[in-house]
C-alpha cells in the first residue's frame, strides 16, 4: 500500500522513463484539454445556476412563485438579481431537490427575504443596472416610510408575491382607521387624494381639484409626473361625477381643502370651525345680528370657496330676506 507521496513519485518515475516524448506530449494534451473542459464545463453550470432563471424553475414548477414573477414588471429581471443566496445554502437546497426529492420551496412568511439595499440597487438615483427602472430618489412617501419608518420594502411591495403594484387601498392594512366617508369617495384608491406633491403626504389644493376643478388643474398635475398621478389616475367617470366647484385662484382663504372637509371623520363639512378661527366676527358689522339672533348659518351669505360677498352676490342673495344693501354698509357698526 502507497502513501500519496509514495504514489506521486512513483507516477512522476513511470512518465519520466517509461514513456516516450510522443507518449507524453499526447498525455499531457488530453490533461490540458480535459482541464479546459473541465473549467468551461463548471463556468457553464454555475452561471446556469446563477443566471438563468431556468435553473430557479427546477423547483418552482408550477407554483404561485415562479407564474405571478414571469407576468410581473420584473420578468425581465434575473431572479439572482433579487434573492441573494450562499454557496452551502445553494448546495443544501440541490441535495434536497436530487437526493430528497422536495420539489417546493417552503413558505416564509413574514422573512425579509429580499433586503431594502437590494431595492435600492436599481431603484435609486444612481441607477446602473436597470437605468428604466423608476427611481424613489425624490419620493416622499419611501421618505416617510423606508427612511423615517424603518420600514422593508417588502412590507408594502412584497406582500403578495412576486405581485409588485400595491394595491389601490393597501394602506388600509396599517392605516386601518382611515377609512373615508363621502359621496363617491368610499372605494376610491388612497393615492387619489393622498399625494407626494406635499411634505405631510396630505391632499394639496390642486390635487382635490384634479377631480373637482377644470381641466387646467389635471393637466398640470399629470405634467409633474409624480407617483399618484403616474399610477393612480382617476378615472374619467369619477372625475365626471365630482361635483366641480369655483375656487378663485386669488380668494381670500387659501387654506387646504381638509382644513373643512373631513373625509376620515365624517362626510359634510364642519361649519362650526369658521367661528374657530374668526373669533372676533360678532363685533364687525351686523354679524351677530346675522348669526347669534337670527340663526342664519355662514355660508348662507358666505358661498363656500368664494367667500367674499360681491355687489353682484349681494343683489341675488340679501334680497331673499331684506332690501338690497352693499356689502360695505354691511360691515359698518
Amino acid at each position: 500500500m502507497f502513501s500519496p507521496k509514495q504514489l506521486i513519485n512513483k507516477i512522476s518515475e513511470w512518465f519520466s522513463t517509461e514513456l516516450s516524448s510522443r507518449a507524453k506530449i499526447i498525455i499531457i494534451t488530453i490533461l490540458v484539454l480535459f482541464s479546459i473542459a473541465a473549467l468551461v464545463a463548471a463556468y457553464l453550470i454555475n452561471d446556469y445556476f446563477e443566471n438563468d432563471p431556468k435553473a430557479c424553475s427546477a423547483c418552482h414548477v408550477h407554483d404561485e412563485a415562479n407564474i405571478a414573477w414571469s407576468t410581473s414588471v420584473h420578468h425581465g429581471v434575473n431572479c439572482h438579481e433579487c434573492h441573494h443566496s450562499t454557496k452551502l445554502d445553494q448546495m443544501k437546497q440541490l441535495f434536497a431537490f436530487v437526493v430528497l426529492g422536495h420539489n417546493k420551496v417552503s413558505p416564509r412568511h413574514g422573512e425579509v427575504i429580499v433586503p431594502w439595499k437590494t431595492c435600492f440597487g436599481c431603484h435609486w438615483e444612481t441607477n446602473e443596472k436597470e437605468p428604466n427602472a423608476p427611481s424613489i430618489a425624490g419620493s416622499r412617501y419611501h421618505a416617510k416610510h423606508v427612511f423615517m419608518e424603518k420600514i422593508e420594502c417588502t412590507k408594502c411591495h412584497g406582500y403578495r408575491t412576486h405581485q409588485f403594484s400595491l394595491e389601490e387601498r393597501y394602506c388600509l392594512t396599517c392605516h386601518e382607521d382611515r377609512q373615508v366617508h363621502g359621496t363617491g369617495m368610499e372605494k376610491l384608491p388612497c393615492l387619489n387624494c393622498h399625494t407626494d406633491r406635499t411634505k405631510d403626504l396630505k391632499p394639496g389644493i390642486k390635487k382635490c381639484l384634479y377631480c373637482h376643478g377644470a381641466e387646467k388643474y389635471r393637466k398640470e398635475l399629470l405634467a409633474d409626473g409624480t407617483m399618484d398621478t403616474t399610477h393612480f389616475q382617476p378615472d374619467e367617470k369619477t372625475i365626471k361625477r365630482a361635483i366641480k366647484i369655483d375656487r378663485p385662484e386669488n380668494g381670500p382663504m387659501q387654506f387646504n381643502c381638509y382644513e373643512c372637509h373631513k373625509p376620515h371623520k365624517a362626510s359634510r363639512p364642519d361649519w362650526g370651525n369658521c367661528l374657530s378661527c374668526h373669533k372676533n366676527i360678532m363685533a364687525i358689522g351686523k354679524h351677530k345680528l346675522h348669526i347669534q339672533d337670527t340663526g342664519m348659518e355662514c355660508k348662507q351669505c358666505h358661498k363656500p370657496h368664494v367667500w367674499t360677498v360681491t355687489d353682484a352676490q349681494a343683489k341675488k342673495t340679501c334680497v331673499e330676506c331684506h332690501e338690497y344693501r352693499a356689502p360695505k354698509a354691511f360691515l359698518s357698526r
